[in-house]
């Protein structure tokens, strides 16, 4: 494993990191986990030498916590990064431009759930504490920016982030230059290239941090998705690939497969690609299995891709807007 600056934080952070919403489980969540499985792959990861653990109180309603907790207490020995997501109050991912601050994240609602997280983790302080939806209208409103510096000033956060709504990476600008952000997590991978636009820039500017998320679009650049492919009842990809996004999304992923390098496979090269970028700090793939975890942290190995062939990948940009099915 190798690792990279968390922007100005200065953690050394693993460059494969673990996404937690996948083995948390519970209403609105993916299914085909189990705490066993769960709690091995976890354990794995920080055999291999990943350090940085994301998470969210929604991610099981506490149950992701709840997992978490007890790989650091198996592991006191070793310094694991934790971050973690306070909730909208009215339970809407993402916002709009129509939310208001003191309906999402009022100051008693960030407080609240900043102690829950505390609770579910068994720690004193979170590492980082994220906003798990953003709008940028709210950037300068002095409200949430008080409760923040409250948290920190007793010592129950670090820092903060925000996690970045799905296909807007320019609703975040305002905020990190408040300066009070020290993180984003955004969606990066082959098909979302927007954040090199603009927000890697300020973020480089800023010396903020970068959490890559999504890095296999939701399951698309596994290349295991087909045109047919169905969840059972009550897991939440069935409602983010309805057939409009699926059947594009398995024709463009057929196609990039076709330039995967000999020996290599779809999911490697959609690791390699975020890795390339030293913009990014960490990426966070969601990992349910023993196999999973081996196969991405083994892309964590210095290698980086050839000219031609990122050039290539840029071509698979996939520009899109976000529309009722892509909470």
């Amino acid at each position: 494993m190798l690792y990279r600056r968390m922007g100005r934080l200065d953690w050394k952070v693993s460059e494969i990191g673990y996404g937690m919403w996948g083995i948390g489980g519970g209403e609105g969540g993916w299914t085909g986990s189990d705490d066993t499985s769960g709690i091995e792959s976890l354990q794995e990861a920080v055999n291999l030498g990943c350090n940085f653990f994301d998470t969210a109180w929604i991610y099981g309603r506490g149950h992701s916590e709840k997992l978490l907790s007890e790989l650091i207490r198996r592991n006191s020995d070793q310094k694991l990064y934790i971050a973690t997501k306070i909730p909208p109050k009215d339970r809407k991912w993402p916002s709009t431009r129509e939310s208001r601050l003191e309906d999402v994240f009022p100051n008693d609602h960030i407080r609240e759930y900043t102690e829950k997280s505390l609770h579910n983790l068994g720690i004193s302080s979170i590492d980082l504490m994220h906003f798990h939806v953003w709008e940028d209208a709210w950037a300068n409103d002095s409200s949430w920016q008080k409760a923040i510096n409250e948290l920190k000033s007793q010592g129950l956060i670090k820092s903060l982030g925000i996690s970045i709504n799905r296909w807007e990476p320019w609703n975040v600008i305002e905020a990190l230059r408040t300066g009070l952000i020290d993180v984003i997590q955004v969606i990066y991978n082959i098909f979302d290239q927007a954040p090199e636009d603009e927000l890697f820039r300020v973020c480089q500017e800023m010396d903020i941090g970068v959490i890559a998320r999504v890095p296999f679009d939701e399951g698309t650049l596994t290349g295991t998705l087909t045109k047919d492919t169905k969840w059972p009842e009550g897991d939440w990809r069935n409602s983010y690939f309805v057939p409009e996004n699926l059947n594009e999304s398995v024709d463009r992923a057929e196609e990039l497969k076709k330039i995967v390098p000999q020996g290599s496979r779809l999911p490697e090269l959609a690791l390699h690609f975020i890795l390339d970028n030293p913009t990014v700090s960490t990426v966070i793939p969601g990992m349910r299995r023993i196999e999973h975890v081996r196969a991405n942290i083994a892309v964590s190995d210095g290698t980086r891709l050839p000219v031609e062939l990122k050039a290539e990948l840029h071509r698979y940009r996939w520009d899109r807007e976000p529309t009722e099915w892509s909470q």
